[in-house]
């Protein structure tokens, strides 16, 4: 199938698909004219490729761990790679987490002890 059917049935766009195929996570045939030809199979990849996307992988982790992943959903098998690159990822948005509550804190303490400017006081 080419690149427009491919994008119909995943709801992609073909720029996205293009990027998904500069990333590596994608690798459609070349026909005699050069248009891409994608599989069957690349539905699939693509559906799991956005749900990685969905859960907050980078294009760079899922590329290393996609070949981990079985069906659409996907389910990943704890191949090698796999389970240290979720830890890894995972122990990084604890981080993120962390540092937003920490911020979230810093913010709703100013807004609390603010004071109205002199002029509004005043009034």
């Amino acid at each position: 199938m080419r690149i427009g059917e491919l994008a119909r049935l995943t709801g992609v766009s073909t720029r996205l698909l293009r990027y998904y195929e500069e990333q590596g996570l994608i690798r459609p045939a070349r026909s005699a004219a050069g248009y891409r030809e994608y599989a069957e199979s690349d539905t699939v990849r693509v559906r799991q490729i956005r749900s990685l996307l969905a859960a907050g992988l980078t294009t760079r982790v899922i590329a290393e761990i996609l070949p981990c992943a079985t069906g659409p959903v996907p389910v990943l098998e704890a191949c090698p790679v796999l389970l240290a690159t979720l830890r890894g990822e995972l122990a990084d948005l604890d981080a993120r987490i962390d540092d937003l509550t920490r911020s979230r804190r810093a913010l709703s303490h100013y807004l609390a002890t603010a004071h109205a400017p002199a002029h509004e006081r005043a009034a």
